[in-house]
């Protein structure tokens, strides 16, 4: 257990490295991430198989992260594919319209589909007049919370599922929840952005295009591969089939699509190149995290409604969401004399004590908005902006300046008035 504890090192390790590098090495950082990520996995791994013995903990952890990495390279790559031009100014209510639809969206395509499908438009759509903010609003409804109403919006739901969460569950228990959050995040961000948007002098306006079709959509075609992609997601068995088809729909999409549709989105794959080597690194080091969480699970005191929703949510903000949801799951039905791996015994938890499953649901996909590394969207959505020219906040920044002041707050509200 000591050895694991130390073992949580490379991990943090990681996380510092992610926030504190770039802004004070940006060009040391951009050569030597991908050392960093390796060398730091390297140790784990050597630990596990070499020392530990347990080396069917990393087999099983990389089979996630191509599963993850498999997901999340089909949709960049197809939704490079799609170039949505929307004309004239990006008011304020027009960006709440958008991130409104974008929520809706990742119910059907999934936070990771819909933000890749929508980002680069709604970076071009605000392009005069583009500030970080609106990026990290992207990340917060779009990214995030909009995905938690079906199994195929957020991988921790899709468990839910698998487990035996009825499919319409979510909707029929979140939809409130849902609404207040997306209502409150949609209503702070109109305020800025009006604020914003009475800043930007009226000369500006003419470098906005005005005429022509006011939404116009190429490579439409790749709605298709896009679909099923997303379908994909529910396969379980046999094993591998799911990734192929996703990676074949990719390599069909990419093939098909005209240069210049590519050439219109910027397209390049060195935002996911970038995003593939650290959650590589994320994947492997957090497996002694995940460990001590898994195995002290009970110790949290899962019986209790606001440790289940509170735990479960920072955890979330700093590991992975789809087994913090599942650790958390399988604490709270096993403190209800009930087992995560008996379908009629999930069923029962979701009828019966489903205000618990309710806490974990929302934990678990809300709080990944909280950093760029609590959900797989964030860290993407970030890069292609970084890549286009946006400069976003840093780590820290991020934390201090947009989750604590205004996520938390409604994380607080939520758990007040629902829980």
């Amino acid at each position: 257990m000591t050895q694991e504890l130390l073992l949580i090192f490379p991990f943090v390790i990681l996380l510092l490295s992610i926030a504190i590098l770039p802004i004070t090495s940006s060009e040391f950082w951009t050569k030597n991430y991908s050392k960093i990520s390796i060398s730091l996995s390297i140790i784990v791994i050597f630990y596990y198989v070499a020392i530990d013995g347990r080396g069917f903990k990393i087999t099983h952890t990389i089979e996630e992260y191509f599963s993850f990495i498999s997901l999340l390279f089909s949709l960049y790559i197809v939704s490079g594919g799609i170039f949505i031009k929307i004309k004239g100014k990006s008011t304020p209510l027009r960006n709440v319209i958008l991130l409104f639809v974008g929520g809706v969206m990742a119910n059907v395509f999934g936070t990771t589909g819909s933000s890749m499908l929508l980002i680069r438009p709604y970076i071009e759509s605000n392009k005069y007049r583009l500030k970080n903010y609106q990026i990290i609003f992207f990340i917060f409804i779009i990214g995030n919370i909009g995905g938690s109403l079906t199994p195929v919006g957020d991988p921790p739901l899709l468990i839910g599922y698998i487990k035996g969460v009825p499919f319409l569950w979510y909707f029929k228990n979140l939809i409130y929840i849902w609404l207040f959050a997306v209502a409150v995040l949609l209503l702070i961000f109109f305020i800025i952005d009006k604020y914003s948007y009475e800043k930007i002098k009226q000369t500006e306006q003419d470098s906005v295009e005005e005429k022509g079709e006011r939404v116009k959509v190429e490579g439409i075609w790749n709605l298709i591969p896009l679909t099923m992609i997303v379908l994909s997601v529910l396969i379980q068995e046999p094993k591998f089939v799911r990734e192929i088809l996703m990676l074949l729909s990719a390599a069909v999409s990419y093939r098909l699509t005209s240069k210049a549709i590519h050439d219109k989105n910027h397209f390049s794959f060195e935002p996911i190149k970038e995003v593939s080597i650290l959650f590589f690194g994320i994947f492997i080091t957090m497996i002694p995290a995940l460990s001590f969480v898994s195995e002290n699970s009970k110790n949290f005191g899962l019986d209790k409604l606001g440790n289940v929703y509170w735990f479960a949510g920072v955890l979330t903000s700093f590991l992975d969401n789809a087994p913090t949801f599942l650790n958390f799951l399988t604490g709270s039905m096993s403190s209800n004399n009930l087992s995560v791996d008996v379908k009629y015994n999930v069923i029962d938890f979701a009828n019966n004590y489903s205000v618990y499953l309710k806490a974990i649901s929302v934990a678990s996909v809300f709080f990944g908005a909280m950093t760029y590394i609590g959900n797989a969207p964030n860290f993407m959505i970030k890069s292609i902006a970084e890549h286009k020219g946006v400069k976003m906040s840093g780590f820290f920044e991020y934390l201090y300046k947009y989750s604590l002041v205004i996520l938390l707050p409604i994380f607080i509200l939520i758990w007040y008035i629902f829980f």
